[in-house]
């Protein structure tokens, strides 16, 4: 279609632009009003997925005995090829930063468990029902507690492939994990949907209000329930009387009681793409030109990362809104497509590579 791919040029490159060339997913059917991306993201983002997964709630204890939440879609059973197998790949889905769950993310979930993956969704500290039992919350960009959850996926799941998605917000954690990690990620690959790359100039910025107030909105209701504990390490009035994202940021990790520290240091260790040039597992991030929660494209792409690291990818499409990328007909979301066929690019790829080179399969 209109979608254009911004990358560094390689086999792996070529091999992703045949994949997708072939794709319908990105000739998809029309969208009635293109021009108008909050109608498209508000439509995604309201829309129930179909039918109502079923999921399977595991709660995972970290090293200092906080706890993270992890939903295991396991149903409808009515689904083809639901449920997976032994070595079906892990598909890990990680939320925005306010820790909802979209329509769309489910919706993604409900397309993967149809073809075979094992789809299950990350929940951070206090983030969707998850019990907060340490009085601390994961930081924007602190890949701390994803890390506990990729090796504990790695364990249960030790002959399947690793993939990751993450939505929105969400994927500054992503970014700063593959960052950090390096060739220690564990996954095979990852995928961004309308990710934010420069947080601090994203909080800075403001969206507009009709997107901030109930994203501020849900995150004081669920830092609402833990106020008697936060209340030890922060001003819960000052917290939930903020008026903006960047107030309650502040306010959360900034102005500490114990470890105060400055919005500067803060996003020193925070930024997503602080360690992007350590990352060695190919991301494809599906971005919309018109993406009214991001930014304009010419301040809030990383171009120049796309253009000179051989494992970032992106795939740039004039409308699509934030997450939305909607489309008439079955499954209303374009991108979710174009991801998995991504992955599926991906493992060929991988596999013509093991074989041209005569490497064992790693065990």
């Amino acid at each position: 279609g209109h979608c254009r791919l911004l990358c560094k040029p390689s086999a792996l490159a070529q091999h992703l632009v045949r994949s997708l060339g072939r794709s319908a997913a990105l000739r998809g059917g029309r969208w009635p009003w293109p021009c108008w991306p909050q109608l498209q993201m508000l439509w995604q983002l309201l829309q129930p997925p179909e039918p109502e997964p079923v999921v399977a709630r595991e709660l995972l204890q970290l090293s200092d005995a906080g706890l993270v939440a992890l939903d295991w879609l396991v149903g409808p059973w009515g689904a083809a090829g639901g449920g997976g197998g032994v070595s079906s790949p892990v598909l890990l889905l990680i939320p925005n930063a306010a820790g909802k769950v979209s329509g769309g993310l489910l919706q993604l979930g409900l397309r993967a468990l149809e073809r075979g993956f094992i789809p299950v969704i990350f929940n951070r500290r206090g983030h969707n029902g998850c019990p907060l039992t340490t009085p601390r919350l994961q930081p924007f960009g602190d890949p701390g507690d994803l890390r506990e959850a990729v090796t504990y996926l790695r364990c249960r799941h030790p002959s399947a492939s690793l993939l990751a998605v993450s939505e929105g917000s969400g994927s500054g954690l992503l970014l700063a994990y593959l960052g950090e990690s390096g060739s220690s990620s564990r996954l095979a690959a990852a995928a961004c949907l309308s990710p934010i790359f420069r947080g601090r100039d994203w909080f800075e910025a403001r969206m507009p209000w009709l997107y901030e107030w109930p994203l501020l909105l849900h995150l004081k209701q669920g830092l609402s329930r833990y106020a008697g504990a936060l209340a030890e390490v922060v001003d819960v009035d000052r917290l939930l009387g903020s008026r903006s994202l960047r107030e309650l940021e502040e306010t959360l990790f900034c102005r500490t009681r114990s470890r105060p520290t400055s919005w500067e240091s803060y996003w020193e260790r925070n930024e997503p793409l602080r360690d992007a040039d350590e990352a060695a597992v190919p991301v494809l991030c599906l971005c919309s030109a018109d993406d009214p929660v991001r930014g304009p494209p010419g301040q809030s792409l990383p171009r120049e990362l796309f253009r000179s690291s051989p494992y970032f990818f992106l795939l740039l499409t004039p409308h699509g809104g934030h997450c939305g990328f909607p489309r008439r007909g079955p499954g209303r979301c374009w991108a979710h497509e174009a991801v998995l066929e991504y992955f599926r690019a991906m493992a060929e790829f991988l596999r013509t590579e093991e074989r041209r080179k005569g490497l064992p399969r790693p065990r």
